[in-house]
């Protein structure tokens, strides 16, 4: 039987980016339109750049990823796969003993109340607090 792969796992595969050509309309993507599919290492990347006290928003990330990569949309559905993969990886590393300064700040792009904040192992809890730490500096 097959190990199950830990976040960090995921988040460290060597996997390549893509753009496609989607044939027909995809969530928010027009037929014909150049979809990228980013990666977990682009996504925890992103996020590194973004400055402390900032947050970002999904659509600006999607948005950014695709401009960078010569695409017209960045796949919403691949981006909230591995905008998990980087939280939870990330969220590991600390459970390691990381500290939070050497960690991607993931709570910069993951509102508190989405859909993919209530799935994470960890909790809203941890994202709330990270983002008012930030925001009273």
């Amino acid at each position: 039987m097959a190990i199950k792969k830990s976040w960090l796992d995921k988040l460290n595969e060597n996997k390549e980016p893509k753009i496609k050509r989607i044939d027909i309309d995809f969530a928010d993507i027009p037929a014909g339109s150049k979809m990228f599919i980013a990666t977990p290492k682009l996504i925890d990347q992103y996020i590194n750049e973004i400055g402390v006290g900032k947050r970002i928003d999904l659509k600006t990330l999607r948005k950014d990823l695709a401009i960078e990569h010569n695409a017209d949309y960045t796949c919403p559905v691949t981006t909230g796969i591995f905008l998990r993969i980087v939280a939870e990886a990330n969220y590991e590393k600390l459970q390691q003993g990381k500290h939070l300064e050497e960690i991607t700040p993931f709570w910069r792009v993951i509102e508190p109340n989405s859909a993919l904040a209530k799935k994470l192992t960890f909790g809203q809890d941890f994202l709330l607090e990270q983002i008012e730490k930030e925001s009273a500096n």
